[in-house]
């Protein structure tokens, strides 16, 4: 069971979805959804959540999340047929107020990209780091320069950063981040990893983070959810 939320905070949750491919091998939306509504999180970050080849159909798709959640799918797409950008979506609260949604190209030998939300008060992005640690701090140098060209406002950086070492690797959020490794979230039938991290900029105060780990989390993905608690800022 989740701990409740504190007053005055906010839940961010990030989920690698893997295409909603269970490590039972059967591919479900619906049992993806399942575990996101028990997030009770107010704004989350989704990996994989298209199809990989051709226009990158939802594997998620929007009108499931409209009909069975309590959250809307932001407009980061550029397929009409895709959820999110190189498989990267944002859920908010069907009542958050979205001031703006941004889309960072990002370099490496793979194609990736990230994207964000700007709420009142916060600013939230999704990753999803490349397979190399070269490509992925290359990543993270180019998703501080686009955050430098935008208004300053407490950041949180959230997804799976794909980084196997808990103490290396992501120097260049170093100076002006906190990052935190909420539990090994990767793989979900035997956890190992923590791949998926949230890194937090120096305003902001971590109340709570950990990894929803139950039985259906286990099998509807190969990741394993994460969660944070944070200050509200818009509350504070």
């Amino acid at each position: 069971m989740m701990p409740k939320l504190e007053m005055g905070a906010m839940r961010l949750a990030s989920y690698n979805l893997r295409k909603c491919k269970g490590t039972d091998g059967h591919r479900s939306p619906g049992r993806v959804l399942d575990v996101i509504n028990a997030l009770e999180a107010d704004v989350i970050a989704l990996q994989e959540a298209d199809m990989r080849l051709g226009p990158r159909p939802a594997a998620l798709p929007q009108r499931m999340i409209d009909d069975h959640t309590d959250f809307t799918a932001l407009p980061v797409n550029t397929s009409p047929v895709s959820v999110g950008w190189h498989g990267n979506a944002i859920l908010v609260r069907k009542s958050a107020m979205v001031e703006a949604t941004h889309r960072f190209d990002l370099p490496g030998l793979e194609p990736r990209g990230a994207v964000a939300v700007d709420l009142p008060g916060l600013r939230v992005v999704g990753v999803h780091l490349g397979l190399l640690r070269s490509s992925r701090q290359k990543q993270l140098h180019a998703i501080r320069a686009h955050l430098a060209g935008l208004d300053d406002r407490p950041t949180v950086i959230l997804g799976d950063f794909n980084e196997w070492s808990r103490h290396q690797g992501l120097d260049p959020l170093k100076d002006a981040f906190h990052v935190h490794a909420p539990g090994r979230s990767f793989h979900a039938s035997r956890p190992m990893a923590a791949l998926d991290r949230i890194a937090l900029s120096d305003t902001l105060e971590l109340r709570d983070a950990g990894v929803a780990e139950t039985e259906l989390s286990q099998r509807a993905s190969d990741h394993l959810p994460i969660w944070a608690d944070l200050q509200n800022p818009a509350s504070a």
